[in-house]
This record gives C-alpha cells, sequence and structure tokens, in this order.
C-alpha cells in the first residue's frame, strides 16, 4: 500500500492514556512523530509524553478518531500551546469545531476517510468503524513492512475491521466492558446502556476475545486491550476473558499472540516494533 523503506527500520508506540475518561496515543518512526487523540488535559498529555522522554514541541501532528470528549479534550489546548497540526476528515471537524476552540491559521487540516496518506515517514491508512459520531475512524499506521493499527470505540467486530487489521504487528484492540457489570451499574441510565451495548456502541470483552481470535489468524501477534471502562470492567477481567479464549482455541499465548492491557489513567508501556524481528 505504501512505499517501500530501507530494512532494520522500526516504530515506537505507547498508549499514554486509554479508557472511557482519556484517550491520547504516541507513535514515532523514522523522524516523525504523531498523537492519536488528545482526550485528556493538554497538562496531562503534555506529563505523560515528559514521561517516556518526548517533548510534545517535537510533535509532528495530531490525528483525530472523533470528536467525543474523551479523545479531544486536549487536542485545542496542545495545538495552540505547541504549534501542532490537527487532522481530522470534514464531518469530524465540523462536530468538533466548537469544542476546541479556535484553531490557528494552517493548523486546521482535513483528510478523506477513505484514502490514504502520509505524515513524514509515517503512512496513514483511515478507515471507518461502527460509533456513534459524525465519522468515526481507526488508524493503521506504515513504516515499511511495518504496522500498527488502533481500533477503540467499536460498536461490533466486523469483517471489514478484520481486512483492514489483518497482519499488523501490533494492534490496540477495545476491550471495553463486561455485560453483566454494565447492566448492573444503577448510576447508568437504561438509554446509556442501551447505547453501549448497541451495534455503534462499545466492544465487550467476550466480543473482543472474539476479534483476538479472528486477528491472530491473520497474522497479527501483539494486542493491547484498551479504552476500558472505569465502571463496567475490571483490567484483569478483561484480560483474563481474552486469554482464556485463546487458550481455548489452542493458542500458546507469548508465541502465538500476545495480550497486553493500556490502562485507563496510567503511561502504558513504550513498545519497539522491528522490521525483521
Amino acid at each position: 500500500m505504501f512505499k517501500e523503506e530501507s530494512p532494520a527500520l522500526q516504530m515506537i508506540f505507547c498508549p499514554l492514556y486509554s479508557g472511557s475518561s482519556g484517550n491520547a496515543l504516541f507513535v514515532q518512526a523514522g523522524n516523525t512523530r504523531l498523537l492519536i487523540d488528545a482526550g485528556k488535559s493538554g497538562k496531562c498529555i503534555r506529563e505523560a509524553l515528559l514521561s517516556i522522554g518526548v517533548d510534545p514541541a517535537t510533535l509532528n501532528a495530531i490525528l483525530v478518531t472523533h470528536e467525543h470528549s474523551d479523545h479531544i479534550a486536549g487536542v485545542g489546548v496542545l495545538c495552540r500551546k505547541y504549534h501542532i497540526p490537527v487532522l481530522a476528515n470534514a464531518p469530524t471537524w465540523n462536530a468538533m469545531a466548537r469544542k476546541v476552540g479556535e484553531i490557528p491559521p494552517g493548523m486546521r487540516l482535513t483528510f478523506d476517510s477513505h484514502s490514504d496518506f502520509y505524515l513524514g515517514d509515517i503512512g496513514v491508512a483511515p478507515f471507518l468503524i461502527p460509533h456513534d459520531a459524525a465519522e468515526p475512524v481507526g488508524f493503521r499506521l506504515y513504516h515499511g513492512a511495518l504496522s500498527i493499527s488502533t481500533a477503540t470505540d467499536l460498536g461490533r467486530f466486523t469483517k471489514a475491521l478484520r481486512e483492514q487489521l489483518s497482519g499488523s504487528n501490533l494492534v490496540l484492540l477495545e476491550s471495553n466492558h463486561d455485560p453483566d457489570m454494565l447492566r448492573r451499574n444503577e448510576h447508568y441510565s437504561a438509554a446509556l446502556k442501551e447505547r453501549i451495548l448497541g451495534n455503534r456502541g462499545h466492544l465487550s470483552n467476550a466480543a473482543c476475545a472474539d476479534a483476538v481470535i479472528q486477528l491472530a489468524q491473520t497474522g497479527v501477534k501483539q494486542i493491547i486491550l484498551g479504552h476500558l471502562s472505569g465502571e463496567n470492567n475490571l483490567p484483569e477481567l478483561a484480560l483474563a476473558t481474552s486469554t482464556q479464549r485463546a487458550e481455548q482455541e489452542g493458542m500458546i499465548l507469548g508465541q502465538d499472540i500476545s495480550l497486553d492491557l493500556a490502562l485507563r489513567d496510567t503511561v502504558g508501556s513504550v513498545y519497539t516494533l522491528r522490521e525483521g524481528a
């Protein structure tokens, strides 16, 4: 899909935050540094980046998946403070423009959700996802033969998504909630529960586990479970659900598939992918 690069390339990925209270993902390849979403305060994201040795001023762009507040809360502040271009599709810009505030001239950029493009050394392939937003997308990011994909805020895991994520070196995949915990949650209205459980809501632990098996069958070796609900899930439950399903399918963890967690309020691990490794 993208031009071939020289050997021995690498990509770096860190889920700074991933959950219902805010999302921000860091990706680096070559001389290009990107942020996918900025759903925490600018201060939180700045501190998270500095904790992994990244100066926010060195970011080349912020990619936005959709306009919900847990994905854009810090977009405007970071853009204005560090002069970072922000990229979103046209429907998302229309939905979030007032929420993010004034964007400096030349910093508001638009992409087509059906067309791949380059940001410096990173190829970007957006793809549509089933969620209740204007035109929500996930991203597959390329650098040579390496690719990292992000797919959260999914009402369901479709055949199209399987094809988009197929063979990625690393996938951040939603494991949002346990349906029983959600149904017992007295603080959520019936309408909100219906929204989360619906086909344009969020992926349950069990549905995520099904997706893990499908992706492993396409050659995906590393999956990070993310976008966990703070009230309707537990990290150990999300991980156990996918782990047990993989073992039931006869998969060897760490060999056929590696599973990890991206936590809601803790800066995640830094993952380094190397071509040929």
